[in-house]
Parts: structure tokens; sequence; C-alpha cells
């Protein structure tokens, strides 16, 4: 039996321990921190519960096939609730829009907003479509081990077809003229960390998930996905392990094989996944002088994803002016991207993005709304500083949310801050950025780093800063591939069931 040692608890390694525990290798995956599960971290303030990692979620059958795989049923696990009319967007006018995967009701709300824009949106979900059809056929079920891999023709032909030389912000304006709902709908390129006016349009496909196939919430918190994959895994026969910090991935002439702790102790494995930010993990835990396909100045020169400044905050009462999903925009969408990018400094005028999860789910906080607060920020500084006073960014953006009628002060009950330092220091991230890489260059939009080290034999990578990239379905789906290739590598070793 092939022993597989993985280095990080994210869902990316959770779902490979589950994938490769039932195929019948010997699994055991090493975790820093108390919680498995990576971003996707339980908050509890009182009794306020809050989901510090994705608060949407799409593709819920993703997160089901890590499971039903097993012969588990993951009805009993994850109870995936539609949310039809999920994101509420406010505008500096006063005007609002309701996001829904209702397209009878899109059009008629558009119809209000910008009459054209009613006219071509069978056109827009047509072309959404057409853009996710092809990723989900020809960049989702791919792992990429080498540049051989980028080179296929029927890739090539793909990407070409994706308009990857076309920015998300001038697709957007192809179909919608009223420049609040292009910004309403540039907001999906930060669900990759990026900016709508570099990002390539390939991404616009974003909408699909939500617009076309919907948003969900997991019933008792998103949280509970990490949960229900960590029961499989155990299920299965992996061993899971928390407060374990690894301290070096072991190597032989170019071959991993295994992992050292902090306290000293040695795994020996016969293959390694690391599930971490590659940018930052894989230059903590292996010599550069063994990485020269991502030697430090090459990590160095990428652009690091958006990071979050993020504000949970526990209110005495239920506001009725939110939704379960809510976003409160700036008047310039374009400053506050170069604010994040060019400028690398925090917005003074930041759109401002709220999860109430109790709108929904009431038992999640019985005592009035668990409000996730997020502002998209910059990445930390090559110097690791934060750019901002903490305190003083709250009030800012407490005064903003004011401005449009929702009172944050008055109804106070729980609060705490958490800053791309965090984010750092917590996760292990790149310069606290939440994606690794930004996708606002073609190179890194589509040649992120490979799903298996090319210098290091047996050492494989899972994860939002991998291929396909970031999110919660495509972190799933990074650790389902990678552990089908080495499933299809070893198939002949495995015993017969």
């Amino acid at each position: 039996m092939k022993k597989i040692v993985i280095v990080g608890g994210g869902l990316g390694g959770l779902a490979s321990a589950v994938t490769l525990a039932h195929a019948g290798f010997e699994v055991e995956l090493f975790e820093k921190n108390n919680h498995l599960g990576g971003k996707l971290m339980p908050v509890k303030l009182g009794s306020y519960h809050f989901d510090f990692g994705p608060n949407t979620i799409t593709m819920p059958a993703v997160f089901n096939k890590v499971i039903s795989q097993t012969g588990e049923n993951p009805a009993d696990y994850l109870e995936f609730i539609s949310l039809e009319a999920h994101t509420r967007n406010h505008f500096p006018d006063g005007r609002a829009f309701d996001f829904t995967s209702n397209q009878e009701q899109m059009i008629h709300h558009l119809q209000t907003f910008d009459s054209s824009a009613a006219e071509k949106y069978p056109a827009f979900i047509k072309e959404i479509s057409r853009l996710y059809r092809l990723s989900e056929r020809f960049f989702f079920p791919v792992t990429f081990q080498s540049w051989r891999d980028y080179l296929s023709p029927s890739l090539g032909f793909a990407l070409s077809q994706v308009r990857p030389a076309e920015s998300m912000h001038h697709f957007f304006q192809r179909y919608f003229k009223d420049p609040l709902l292009v910004q309403a709908f540039d907001r999906y390129a930060t669900y990759i960390g990026s900016s709508p006016y570099r990002a390539p349009a390939t991404f616009s496909m974003i909408a699909y998930l939500e617009l076309v196939e919907g948003v969900y919430y997991t019933k008792g918190g998103n949280t509970g996905i990490a949960k229900a994959f960590s029961e499989v895994a155990r299920k299965s026969g992996a061993q899971l392990n928390t407060n374990a910090v690894v301290k070096k991935i072991m190597t032989d002439n170019g071959e991993a094989h295994g992992i050292e702790l902090e306290d000293g102790t040695r795994i020996a494995a016969d293959l390694v996944i690391l599930n971490g930010d590659l940018l930052s993990a894989f230059p903590d835990l292996v010599n550069e002088a063994e990485r020269p396909s991502l030697s430090d100045a090459k990590v160095a020169a990428f652009e690091p994803s958006i990071s979050a400044f993020v504000i949970t905050v526990g209110l005495t009462k239920r506001l009725d002016s939110l939704k379960h999903h809510n976003v409160f925009f700036s008047s310039d969408y374009q400053k506050e991207f170069n604010d994040l990018f060019d400028a690398s400094v925090y917005s003074d005028e930041p759109t401002v993005y709220i999860s109430n999860s109790s709108y929904t789910d009431p038992s999640v906080s019985p005592d009035g709304d668990n409000l996730f607060i997020l502002v998209n920020a910059p990445a930390l500084t090559k110097e690791g500083h934060l750019q901002i006073d903490p305190e003083a960014y709250k009030e800012r953006i407490y005064d903003f949310l004011l401005n449009y009628g929702v009172d944050i002060r008055s109804h106070l009950a729980e609060e705490q801050l958490f800053t791309p330092a965090f984010i750092r220091d917590k996760f292990g991230s790149f310069r606290g950025a939440l994606y690794g890489p930004s996708s606002n260059r073609p190179k890194d939009a589509f040649l992120r780093p490979p799903n298996a080290s090319r210098d290091i034999r047996n050492l494989y990578f899972v994860g939002g800063s991998t291929h396909p990239g970031g999110g919660s379905p495509m972190v799933v789906l990074s650790g389902l591939n990678v552990a089908n290739k080495i499933i299809g590598k070893f198939k002949k070793t495995l015993p017969s069931s």
C-alpha cells in the first residue's frame, strides 16, 4: 500500500484525502491550525457564528461528488439551500438591483434599469454559458504537470475561443449600457482576486455559475463542508492531524520521500501533496536550490491577488434592509482597483460586501444579524507592511455604510477585525493575498503553477494558487484531479476490491 502525506488541510487537501483513502492508499494529512478547511474557518463570537471563508457557494455538485464517490450519501452530511434572489447591489444614486438565477425576473428588473440590456440578456446568458462549457470541458478536469500539457492542440483551440485578449469590463459593456450595472457585473473579477479592467473576459463565466446554476448556502454554515469532508476522510481511513506544523518536505536525488515536522518527527511517504499557497509554502518547505522552476526571484515576480479587510459583527437586532448577500458600491470603481493594484493602497471609498447568513438561517445567529463585512484590500507590501490603521479604517467603513442607511454602531454586540496580516499568518498566504497570483496578466491567468513539481518527482500541488484556480469549487477540483491522477499512476499496484 502506497503511503501519501498531505501537507495542509484546506478543501483541496481534504478532497484528495477522501479520494485517495477510499482508493486504498494509506493517507496521513498534517494541518498547522486547529481546524480543517483552510480559509473556510469558523469564527464564533458569543452566540454569533461566521464563515470566514467563502460565503457564496456555487457548484454544489462538486462538493457532493467528494462524498458520493465513497458510496456515502451527501444528503446525510450537507444540505445546500438555493438562494434564488441572492445578491442585492446598492448604488450611490440610491438605486438597488437584485441578482437572481430566475432569468425572467432578471429581464424584468433590467427593463427598469437599462431596456437595451433586457433585450440583450438572453444573448449574454448564451455567451457566458458557452464560456463555462468550454472551461468545464477543457480546463477544469485537467492536471498540468509540465509545459507540454499546456501545448495540447485541443487546449489551444479552447483557449482561443474564450476571449483571452478581452477584459471582463469590456465584455460586460457589450451587454449593459448603464455604468452601474456594469459595475455590479465587474465585481465578479474579485472572485478570483483580480481587476475587471485587466482580467481576461474568460472569467466572465463566473456570472454563469451565479445567474444560471445558482447560489447556495450550506445549512448550519458553509464551514459544514469542511466538517463533512473531514468525517468522510476519516471514515475512509485517512488520518487527519491538526496543530501539526510541517517544517520541510524531505527530498533525495530530486524526489520527495516524506516530511519533517516542527518537533523533529519524520514521516516517510511515497508521495507528498502540498495543499497551500505555493508562493509561500513551497519556498518555506523546500530549499531554493531544489526548486529552480519556482525560485525566490520567480516567486517575487508574481503579482499577488487582492486580500481582504474583514469585520465580523454581531448585532442586537435584525436589519430589514439587509438580505443574505449585499454589496454597497463606491462611486468610482476603476479608481478603487487602481488603488488596489497600481498604488497598492487602501481605497478611501471602498466597495463593501456584507454576508448576513442569519437572513437565511437564523439558527447560526439567534440574537441578531451576523454580518461578515469584507472590503477588498491590497496585498501586504513586499516588506510585509500593513498600509492602514485597522481601527481607523473600520470606522471609515462604518461611516460609508451609514451613508447607505446601514447603522452598525447603534446595534453592535460583538466585533472582530481581520487584516491581510492575519490572512498571511493564519493561512500562510503569499503577502496575505486570498488567491495566490492575480489573474490580471494572461500568463498568470492561464499558466498558473502546475499541479506537480517540475523539479521534484512525487511532489504534487493542490489549492487555489495552482490549476484550475481560486474559489472553493476550483480548489476542490484540484484535489480531486490530482488524487485521480495519482490513482491512475498507481492503479496496477492497488489491492483488488
